[in-house]
């Protein structure tokens, strides 16, 4: 009887033993499981520099269907042309959307740097504004025109301009024309170069002004109600997001672009803008 009650009582710590030594192997294992799940579900963050309207409000609509995504978009905003470019090719940005292929390229060769487009978004059509006139019919002789002063939107302008029968430009002045380019101008119109950003400022001042959407949106303009004449539809400055030749084929900036071209984004564009803003994809 006692030696049965010994044997019990000697099975019973052996097994003791046994469970206390595999218990705390199930926590591990569960830790490490868990510890995986969270590296792999963990977001990536994506600094894209942007204008504010409607570079940043895009932006903004897509933040959370990248977010499901994996990613977690960090937007940066510039109030000119100049500095999302430097920041971008300095790796302090890892794309930036405000920008066109034609000023890319100027901007790129300009400054000496590699900069490349990863898919086109949108088209600002530009406009000439007014606060003198309501039709270009009213322009006076030797009428000041306020235009960008980068050389890329200001042949966008005088293009604007020669499309619309005001002045005639060179058969070969190409997308940078220049006021040397301009082979006709009946009503010997002033253009005055200004900072893009800086052009609504100037409507008190001049006869009228040719503004980027961007800064006539953010001016409270509407440039289809408000434009005395605006670029059509087709026009070949749609606007881009930019990236880096070492960073093009990231796959975040792939998802980035590819939720930027939905559906949902061109509904968002076309409810939203009103045809200030024309879906490019």
């Amino acid at each position: 009887m006692k030696k049965s009650i010994l044997i019990s009582i000697l099975g019973l710590i052996i097994l003791s033993f046994v469970f206390s030594g595999c218990t705390p192997a199930a926590p591990a294992a569960e830790k490490d499981v868990a510890k995986d799940a969270t590296q792999e579900t963990a977001a990536v963050t994506l600094k894209v520099g942007a204008t504010p309207v409607p570079h940043a409000e895009l932006l903004e609509f897509v933040k959370p269907l990248l977010k499901e995504q994996g990613i977690e978009l960090e937007i940066v905003e510039f109030t000119d042309y100049v500095n999302p470019n430097l920041a971008l090719d300095s790796k302090e940005l890892d794309a930036n959307f405000f920008q066109h292929v034609p000023y890319m390229d100027t901007f790129s060769k300009e400054r000496g740097i590699e900069l490349v487009s990863v898919g086109k978004v949108h088209v600002e059509p530009l406009g000439l504004y007014s606060k003198k006139i309501k039709t270009i019919d009213e322009l006076q002789d030797k009428a000041v025109i306020a235009i960008p002063n980068d050389p890329t939107n200001e042949g966008r302008a005088l293009i604007l301009l020669d499309t619309a029968g005001i002045i005639k430009l060179k058969d070969d002045a190409g997308l940078e024309a220049t006021e040397k380019d301009i082979a006709e101008n009946p009503k010997n119109l002033v253009f005055k170069p200004i900072d893009a950003a800086q052009l609504p400022r100037t409507l008190e001042d001049v006869d009228a002004s040719i503004i980027n959407t961007n800064y006539a949106l953010e001016a409270g303009l509407n440039p289809v109600k408000d434009s005395i004449i605006i670029e059509g539809s087709d026009s070949p400055y749609a606007n881009i997001v930019t990236a880096r030749p070492d960073n093009q084929n990231d796959e975040n900036i792939k998802k980035l672009i590819e939720t930027l071209q939905t559906p949902e984004v061109k509904d968002f564009i076309e409810e939203t803008y009103k045809g200030a803003v024309v879906p490019a994809f």
